[in-house]
């Protein structure tokens, strides 16, 4: 079977994002914190010293999510890429999502992107993937579970990332290794989210796999 488009795309050289561009991140870090400032919103925490993570951010019920989102990630300094539906990926706005560090993937072929994203963290020395485990800012019943096979089968660590828009802040939480045992772990993911507050509570989910069918 011929390998998905997706992929090709995260399993050949990293895409070349802003991020990577000295001038221009330092002066979107100055102009993201002084939006942040000027929206009344503080960063906590800081990004782990370790070369590859899995971070996850919750939780997901509003498109304010996304420019904020950015800014925090422009503050911590993050360097990271993302996975996103590739309906998204639609001209005119492909290249720019791209840019931002964004990776299109097939919904349908979910599966394969697991595979193939364990296989890039194999391969490079340094990596981190930031996930929405929610998938859609709408409400929804369920966690998608990719971020937590992706760092399982990659060995690598799991990180807590939030926007709590009762205390305007975001930032860093805990940092763990997924044990294998999901009941355990997502417990403990549990734990952390219960105190975060997103823009719409009512679209929040509680953070849970679907279960395994018998």
């Amino acid at each position: 079977m011929a390998p998905s488009n997706t992929a090709k795309q995260i399993t050949g050289p990293m895409q070349y994002t802003i991020f990577d561009v000295p001038i221009l991140r330092d002066i979107f870090r100055l102009i993201s914190t002084l939006y942040l400032k000027m929206i009344g919103w503080r960063r906590e925490g800081s990004l782990p010293d370790i070369p590859k993570y899995v971070i996850i951010v919750a939780p997901h019920t509003s498109n304010w999510d996304f420019p904020i989102g950015l800014a925090m990630a422009f503050v911590l300094k993050l360097r990271g890429y993302w996975l996103e539906k590739d309906s998204i990926f639609r001209w005119p706005f492909h290249g720019f999502f791209r840019w931002l560090g964004g990776i299109p993937i097939d919904r349908s072929r979910s599966s394969d992107v697991v595979a193939q994203m364990v296989q890039v963290f194999n391969e490079r020395a340094k990596l981190t993937m930031v996930m929405a485990p929610e998938g859609t800012r709408k409400k929804v019943t369920y966690w998608k579970s990719g971020f937590y096979h992706i760092a399982r089968g990659a060995d690598v660590p799991i990180v807590l990332a939030f926007l709590d828009y009762l205390r305007k802040a975001g930032g860093i939480g805990p940092v763990f290794n997924p044990t294998g045992d999901i009941e355990a772990d997502m417990e403990y993911i549990r734990t952390f989210y219960a105190t975060v507050t997103g823009k719409h509570p009512e679209k929040q989910c509680i953070p849970s796999f679907m279960p395994a069918k018998q």
